[in-house]
């Protein structure tokens, strides 16, 4: 077995109970693990200053003789010394003071205290090393390093020094940041030798890359800063370049792969609905209708994420693309993760459809028995055209005459498993191949030769017998109003086409968005107020629930009965909504809010998905410092979707920090998703771009960051498209190292795009 698969409890300076920790606390179970923990910043130790040169450094390090020593116990008494018997128990703090040929300092400790007045005997020489503070008028430092001064050259105290993550339970431990460097030079010491190059040469010398072994020397203990810059950039394009290698192999193998459904008409159906929209399509909304029927005509299926702003008008080209499929003989399914956002998507779906004769039906939990036995008969003979719905769709009992395109909405919102169960209901291709040239020629009387925008009528070849018996994907079309940074996306969705639709149709105002401190909330229900007298409607949102002793936070319940008191019946009806209710009273209340019987809405983020108002013009966020921004957007979105001027009021307290108030700032300043979603992930990180823990990265990018290295992703993702370009299946020899590099666990990456 090689060194670096070995047990991190054999590597010297570990054993048994070291290793469990390193186990618990970061993840550490090998000593090549180990390896793979990099410094998250340097400290420059090339340097000795004198200590007349300290000023505002963060560390420095300085070479100094011990003058004195002095014990204190409690209030600073001073503990004697002087042939006595030193009481331990009594002594608090050891301060000594050190000097070099400039000037003196002191340093101070208040652990440890024993070992260092035993060691640090006036007279002795020591390097210390930490960061310095002034104290009445002299530079101190509080528990620096300590140690005599070692050969020249030695790697743990010239050039610089990598400082790693670490928890309370690690130091209390004893792996302090001088022990995680000790314990790194004796796994480098162990391992390089026998560490393997994981990309091909030709790689390496194309894109300037060092050597791994040279790389993982030079992150731990670099010769230097270009040293540093080359290790870093080498280890940061082998994380991004595999990620992305493994999600692009992915797509091409699903897309030669798996037969899809030709639909290469566009018909009546399409042409009615398109034709008689009272508005025309913004120029996003139809490069996009021309995206996806690029993608339905291609003979492959169709595995496209549809990035749109709140109220860019994503549910239409939705709406159009299961027109494409009407037209074409299948039929189309649109799922959504609640069943308010499924009621309001069903009843502006059947508007759209008014024109066209297509039947669209909707299957929620909440169907009735008889509804459902009608639905699933309807579903079954091909009568029913459109089903919009919730997970209701993906009961078993649920089948289809002949799904050709599934539409899922909010998808994040939807488990894998959840999903899985869609790939199973498209139509056999032993059913497609004999009846295929029939249903061409006469689905609705449509014209072959319909085109939108320049869009090709042709009819594509048929797919024949060659699937005998196979169940074939329905296109996927995944919607997500959440703006995903581009990085973020070639990285969750990196196996998926995307179409982002970046234009707001003309006439919507953008929300004007105020910063109000709590304590002046009563302005707030002031305008409040008046907004109500002009025939408008508010939505007011918490955070919480219910009241938290470890959060200061406005909550739910206090507020309902604030807003109560300020808003009293009969002059003002208050609504409320939280995940605590039944589905009957959360889809009650909504209701009454939406028919116009409530004039305020009091509600936790359940609403950030799913209420379409467009008389609601005031949207209060309390709290707003303890939300991430893109979540500040998506509650913003509520408002802001009738023809009235909106605003988003964004309640803060007092104490917030700078930096979350510069987050708020920025909200004022744009009301630009994608902007605000980047910002959000330098921020933040990509991890937690929701605020609500639900986002994560498929593999752990360690070194490589997506809000930094924007620019290397894409680097490393031009080389990865060039390789499977040149070997779509990396069956050249020259790949080898790839092909073993992928098999590895690491970047078995979840498929986020596929429905199995």
């Amino acid at each position: 077995m090689k060194n670096s698969e070995s047990d991190i409890q054999y590597l010297s300076g570990v054993g048994p109970k070291r290793a469990a920790l390193l186990k618990s606390e970061l993840g550490i179970a090998t000593i090549g693990d180990l390896l793979r923990i990099y410094p998250f910043r340097y400290i420059d130790r090339s340097r000795i200053y004198r200590i007349a040169e300290i000023g505002g450094d963060a560390f420095v390090q300085v070479k100094a003789r011990v003058v004195s020593r002095t014990l204190y116990g409690p209030q600073s008494s001073i503990v004697p010394t002087d042939g006595q018997k030193i009481l331990w128990n009594a002594v608090k703090r050891l301060s000594v003071i050190v000097e070099d040929s400039s000037g003196q300092m002191e340093m101070v400790f208040f652990k440890g205290i024993r070992w260092n007045w035993e060691r640090m005997v006036p007279g002795t020489v020591f390097v210390f090393f930490g960061k310095p503070s002034e104290f009445n008028g002299r530079f101190n430092m509080v528990h620096p390093e300590a140690d005599a001064p070692l050969p020249e050259g030695s790697v743990l105290q010239n050039g610089l020094t990598g400082v790693y993550p670490s928890t309370e339970k690690l130091k209390n431990g004893g792996i302090t940041g001088k022990a995680m460097c000790k314990l790194q030079s004796a796994a480098l010491a162990l391992c390089l030798p026998e560490i393997q190059e994981t990309l091909p040469d030709y790689i390496l010398s194309e894109n300037a890359l060092c050597p791994l072994n040279y790389a993982l020397r030079n992150i731990h203990f670099p010769a230097d800063q270009y040293a540093l810059q080359k290790a870093t950039r080498r280890l940061k394009f082998e994380k991004l370049f595999f990620l992305q290698l493994s999600l692009l192999k992915q797509k091409y193998i699903r897309s030669h792969g798996n037969p899809g459904l030709p639909m290469s008409k566009v018909g009546a159906a399409f042409n009615s609905l398109y034709n008689s929209l009272p508005f025309e399509l913004t120029g996003a909304q139809k490069r996009v209708v021309r995206e996806i029927f690029e993608d339905m005509k291609s003979g492959h299926q169709m595995n496209r994420l549809l990035q749109g702003d709140v109220g860019s008008g994503k549910t239409m080209v939705a709406v159009l693309a299961a027109l494409l499929a009407i037209d074409n003989g299948y039929q189309a399914c649109i799922m959504a993760p609640t069943e308010v956002l499924t009621q309001q998507h069903y009843a502006n779906i059947c508007k759209y459809l008014a024109p066209t004769g297509v039947k669209c039906s909707i299957l929620t939990g909440s169907s009735t028995a008889k509804e459902r036995r009608e639905i699933h008969a309807g579903l079954e003979d091909g009568s029913i055209g459109i089903i919009v719905g919730t997970h209701a769709l993906l009961e078993d009992n649920v089948v289809f005459h002949r799904l050709g395109l599934a539409v899922i909405d909010e998808q994040h919102r939807f488990g894998v498993d959840q999903r899985s169960k869609l790939w199973a209901k498209g139509p056999l291709s032993g059913d497609i191949a004999s009846e295929r040239r029939a249903t061409l020629g006469n689905v609705r009387g449509g014209d072959p030769s319909a085109s939108l925008g320049g869009m090709s009528g042709e009819v594509a070849n048929q797919l024949g017998g060659e699937y005998p018996g196979q169940r074939l994907a329905p296109h996927v079309l995944v919607m997500t109003a959440t703006p995903i940074p581009r990085t973020l996306a070639m990285t969750l969705y990196g196996d998926l086409d995307v179409s982002v639709i970046d234009e707001l149709p003309p006439g919507r105002k953008p929300v004007k968005t105020i910063l109000v401190p709590d304590n002046k909330k009563n302005t707030v229900y002031g305008f409040m107020k008046k907004q109500i007298a002009l025939g408008r409607q508010v939505f007011v949102v918490y955070p919480l629930i219910f009241e938290s002793e470890k959060m200061d936070l406005n909550n739910l319940e206090l507020g309902y009965e604030e807003i109560l008191k300020y808003f009293p019946m009969p002059d003002y009806k208050v609504a409320i909504v939280h995940g605590q209710q039944t589905n009957e009273v959360k889809n009650f209340n909504m209701k009454a809010f939406a028919e116009g019987r409530a004039n305020i809405l009091v509600s936790t983020t359940v609403i950030e998905v799913g209420v379409d108002v467009p008389n609601a013009s005031v949207m209060v966020i309390e709290s707003s410092q303890r939300f991430g921004l893109s979540q500040l957007h998506q509650l913003r979105g509520r408002v802001g979707r009738g023809a009235d001027e909106s605003f988003c009021v964004l309640v803060y307290d007092f104490k917030t920090s700078k930096e979350a108030r510069e987050r708020l700032e920025l909200m004022c300043r744009t009301n630009d998703g994608f902007e605000i979603a980047e910002e959000d992930m330098k921020m933040r990180g990509p991890g937690d771009l929701e605020g609500t823990q639900q986002s994560g990265l498929p593999i752990n990018l360690a070194i490589a960051s997506l809000a930094r290295d924007g620019v290397l992703l894409n680097e490393a993702r031009a080389v990865a498209e060039k390789v499977l370009e040149a070997d779509p299946r990396l069956e050249d020899r020259r790949n080898i190292l790839l092909v073993k590099e992928l098999r590895k666990d690491k970047y078995d990456i979840k498929d986020y795009s596929k429905i199995s």
